[in-house]
């Protein structure tokens, strides 16, 4: 009776450990993400903002205020160890405009089925990619933080998104996100009035000098 009695415990917690593993992995902890957030990171599996099938996420309202040309320090913490990497992009008219996940290889798992082997990290990103390729980390450190300051670019914009994923390797096929998982912080960015505008962004204007009046001849 207490050996059947113990299988069923360690079988329950085996249970209980698939979904925690299949589940979240970073939380964004500054700036504050667009949408609430649990423990472990949930929900951030749907591209390209979070969310899960079923669950999109409930709004946070936060809305971070930044000037353009300045650093934004944006800082995850890695809830379940996966090796990999990180990008941060940005949107400034709509969510559509971030880039599509990193392009992967694949490879066979111990199951039999596909497992991400490498994903595709662009050295010379452009927008509205702000940087590729970070964190890359192959050890597992319980609880590890990662941080960094990016800069903003010159510009106006009254609801950008930035946006931060994961890249996991060595990692089966999710039906929500494939091999990668996504957060997002909204933004609201006002152009630094002595500095050109970045016109590599969408919506962009340069700025209009008044011209000094004309001298009257005399």
């Amino acid at each position: 009776m207490k050996l059947r009695i113990a299988l069923a415990a360690a079988a329950g917690l085996a249970a209980l450990a698939v979904p925690v593993m299949s589940s979240a992995h970073f939380i964004l902890e500054a700036p504050k993400g667009w949408i609430e957030e649990n423990g472990l990171g949930d929900p951030q599996k749907l591209g390209p903002c979070g969310g899960v099938t079923g669950n999109a996420g409930t709004p946070t309202n936060a809305v971070t205020e930044i000037t353009g040309s300045e650093m934004l320090h944006v800082k995850v913490k890695e809830t379940v160890y996966h090796p990999g990497f990180f990008r941060i992009a940005l949107s400034v008219l709509d969510r559509a405009e971030l880039p599509a996940d990193p392009e992967d290889t694949v490879k066979d798992g111990p199951n039999g089925k596909p497992w991400s082997d490498k994903g595709k990290v662009d050295p010379n990103p452009k927008p509205p990619v702000l940087l590729d390729g970070i964190w890359e980390h192959h050890t597992r450190v319980p609880g590890q933080e990662f941080e960094t300051d990016v800069r903003i670019p010159n510009i106006n914009c009254d609801h950008c998104s930035l946006q931060i994923i994961q890249f996991m390797e060595n990692h089966p096929i999710n039906p929500d996100g494939r091999f990668t998982y996504h957060h997002c912080a909204d933004l609201k960015i006002r152009a630094q009035p002595r500095m050109p505008i970045d016109l590599a962004w969408p919506g962009q204007k340069a700025a209009r000098g008044k011209k000094a009046p004309a001298k009257k001849k005399s």
